[in-house]
């Protein structure tokens, strides 16, 4: 790439600022309401496990698959905001992309939301860049969230549980405490000292081990579970696979 190209590139991503705007509702204590959130920025936090050994276990699922493992943890992938979904059912090219259940950060100035999602990743694709493996398939969300101001004082009583319907059989796919994760404050302030801005951002924040090996599934069923105010997010959705092009 000549000086003159890069300089050019630079300036694109300078002056482009997308957004998009979701419709997300808040279960709180004091009661659900509907809240918009303006996203400027998704990033995909990765390798962001607390336990080494935990971690380790899931680079050596990928590295089974021919994904290489990190230069560095936690790593932040970003994408583009497009990818972020509600909807129920997704398309994806291929039958060789799988789901992988996230808590999600979204930060509007001073206020912080926790929601669920899939990092539906492309496992062909990542084994040549984590990346565009991620940017080839939509990100789906729930829409239900819930205030971090809720939930910040018995944070390490969340927990995540997925399961993965294969050829009609539903099947635990992952199942595990939130704080198997870094701490989400944790995540987000060295996300910040690396130059990223929080205002209007979207972060998921990592993964558990799975059951069974890395594996795709026509329906991906996800719950983030408070037990201390007994209550759960939940959401699914169908991946319908496209026939690849010669």
């Amino acid at each position: 790439m000549s000086d003159q190209t890069s300089f050019n590139a630079k300036q694109t991503a300078m002056q482009w600022e997308n957004k998009v705007n979701l419709n997300l509702t808040v279960e709180s204590r004091e009661g659900h309401y509907s809240r918009p959130f303006e996203a400027k920025n998704l990033v995909i936090a990765g390798w962001t496990g607390r336990n080494r050994e935990a971690m380790e276990a899931h680079v050596a699922e990928l590295e089974e698959i021919g994904i290489a493992r990190p230069k560095r943890m936690p790593e932040y992938y970003r994408n583009g905001l497009n990818l972020l979904t509600t909807d129920t059912s997704i398309e994806v090219v291929g039958d060789h992309s799988s789901g992988e259940i996230e808590f999600v950060l979204y930060i509007d100035k001073d206020e912080i939301f926790v929601g669920l999602g899939s990092d539906h990743t492309d496992r062909e694709v990542e084994k040549t860049n984590v990346t565009v493996s991620k940017q080839v398939c939509p990100k789906p969300v729930s829409a239900a969230v819930w205030k971090y101001s809720d939930i910040c004082d018995h944070w390490e009583s969340l927990a995540l549980r997925s399961h993965a319907v294969i050829d009609g059989q539903k099947a635990l796919y992952q199942e595990g405490p939130v704080t198997t994760m870094k701490d989400p404050m944790d995540l987000l302030k060295e996300f910040e000292d690396r130059g990223g801005e929080r205002n209007g951002l979207v972060m998921y924040c990592g993964t558990l081990a799975v059951h069974g090996g890395v594996r795709p599934a026509q329906s991906f069923e996800m719950e983030l579970r408070d037990s201390v105010l007994n209550r759960s997010i939940r959401h699914r959705y169908d991946a319908h696979s496209l026939e690849m092009g010669d």
